[in-house]
């Protein structure tokens, strides 16, 4: 048999989990031989070529059914498996059941929901909004975080023991991006529009004189990190969603940067603004990272634009950013003497990047973003780069339409990695030094949809092997590597910084 092809792969995979729950038991026997013959005709191919991932009966479990695998498949990678987002919530479009169902068929994208009408049935649309409603009824957030898996004891991974110290359990709505300073302490932030210090011994303060944040639909307060000369300068750099000083229906991802005294911020000065503002509040991205020569990387999301911006050079949406410390442009970037192109811009073709990282070998920077239905995608960026989104892309839309038929094409560059069906990576990390053993260089990335922190086993740029660690954990927002060598992680429900500690 030849093999098959990894576009064609993903096609007949997305066909044939859609088929499954409508299996008699003998059949669905028959259709996991077929997986597995399709998987050996496979195992031919070049190893370089990014590995995909398929159905699981462990992460798919076959026993959901109708609106429980609807909800899992379409639902839980943004609202939390659990349903833990639509828990003492303000509905900003109603709670009854009518406007449930419509939120479910028609969408509401420029927040980032898409519309299920063409791909659920009326039925279907009226189990999904019965079963959330259903399942909501009577509980609250106490109740979820009751359910917790226990962190306490050991965890064995495929290469170390290791074990869990909850820093805090106390950081409110959503946690997004944390950071270590040099006293040990975390800057950690909030979606909703607050930072956060999280001193050693545990208890939160607030850090005051923030810029003018707007949280809408997936915007609010983002990423967060320190100046590298941190200790003599007290820089402290935050990407957020900014409003159009002329129309503040129109967000933009901005950074801005301040000098931290204590629990304040002082001499607040916006350096960075991905313009054009646009009417959305879906796809900011965004991640910030220093590179080994000091330079300020930022990513930046399509802002559900996917056809206008990504692919076009005369924007700063659907990119990737590189910028000295206080904004200005480095001459060296590779458009910054293209006419008409934004001078800052140092890859394109991207939708939702929510993870970047510093190899820390070759000091590369490593990007991760969310696909759309599957697709979502490791980088591994370099100057100039166009990573092909949407012309592109391994992902269908949400409604199990196609937007492409291509998966590679001269010019784009190809994923290091992706996600076939999506994962919803949020954050991620190299770990670095021995203090983990063999999880040295390895990359760690969270997983909104499933709940668990991902490892990915590297071989300089190949990744080789896969390790889920932590299942159940809570929706994994970021994950970093403290100045102290630990490999930290921040989650959600409840808001819980969280130290892996090997066992020497």
């Amino acid at each position: 048999m030849a093999p098959i092809t990894s576009s064609q792969f993903a096609k007949i995979t997305f066909k044939l989990k859609d088929t499954y729950k409508w299996l008699n038991p003998t059949m669905k026997i028959a259709l996991f031989g077929l997986l597995y013959l399709m998987m050996a005709c496979n195992s031919s191919q070049d190893s370089e070529t990014p590995v995909e991932e398929v159905i699981d009966p462990v992460n798919d479990p076959v026993e959901l059914v109708g609106a429980a695998l609807n909800y899992r498949n379409h639902c839980g990678g943004c609202h939390g498996q659990n349903m833990s987002s639509f828990v003492e919530r303000e509905w900003t479009y109603g709670n009854s059941f009518e406007e449930v169902a419509q939120s479910i068929a028609n969408g509401y994208t420029n927040n980032g929901m898409p519309a299920y009408g063409s791909l659920f049935s009326e039925q279907e649309i009226q189990e999904l909004t019965n079963y959330i409603l259903t399942e909501i009824e009577g509980k609250t957030l106490a109740m979820l975080e009751e359910e917790n898996p226990d962190l306490s004891g050991l965890i064995s991974s495929d290469d170390l023991t290791f074990r869990l110290e909850t820093i805090t359990d106390q950081i409110p709505g959503v946690p997004w991006g944390i950071e270590q300073l040099p006293s040990g302490a975390f800057l950690v932030t909030e979606r909703g529009g607050s930072l956060f210090l999280v001193q050693n011994d545990g208890n939160l303060v607030e850090v005051t004189n923030l810029p003018d944040i707007v949280s809408e639909g997936q915007g609010g307060l983002l990423d967060v990190i320190i100046h590298p000369d941190f200790e003599n300068n007290s820089l402290v750099y935050l990407s957020y969603s900014r409003a159009n000083p002329d129309n503040g229906s129109q967000l933009a991802t901005a950074v801005a940067r301040g000098m931290l005294n204590g629990n304040n911020l002082s001499q607040v000065e916006v350096i960075f603004t991905a313009l054009p503002y646009v009417d959305s509040g879906a796809h900011f991205g965004s991640r910030l990272v220093f590179d080994n020569s000091g330079f300020l990387y930022v990513s930046v999301g399509d802002r559900g634009r996917r056809d206008t911006y990504p692919q076009a050079l005369d924007n700063a949406i659907g990119k990737i950013h590189r910028i000295h410390d206080d904004g200005q442009i480095p001459t060296d970037n590779p458009f910054y003497n293209t006419s008409g192109a934004v001078n800052s811009i140092f890859t394109y073709g991207t939708r939702n990047p929510q993870g970047m990282s510093i190899h820390p070998e070759t000091g590369a920077v490593w990007e991760g973003e969310h696909g759309p239905q599957g697709g979502d995608e490791i980088n591994l960026l370099e100057a100039g780069n166009n990573n092909g989104w949407p012309v592109i892309s391994y992902g269908i839309n949400y409604d199990g339409t196609t937007f492409t038929d291509l998966t590679e094409l001269d010019g784009m560059e190809q994923p290091i990695h992706h996600w076939t069906p999506s994962i919803a990576p949020c954050g991620m990390t190299f770990v670095s030094g021995d203090f983990y053993g063999n999880w040295r260089n390895d990359l760690f990335v969270g997983s909104l949809k499933f709940e668990y922190l991902h490892r990915l086993k590297m071989n300089g740029n190949v990744v080789v092997g896969h390790e889920t660690l932590l299942e159940d954990i809570g929706r994994v927002r970021d994950a970093e590597m403290g100045n102290d060598g630990y490999l930290y992680i921040v989650v959600e429900g409840p808001g819980r910084l969280i130290r892996v500690v090997p066992e020497q």
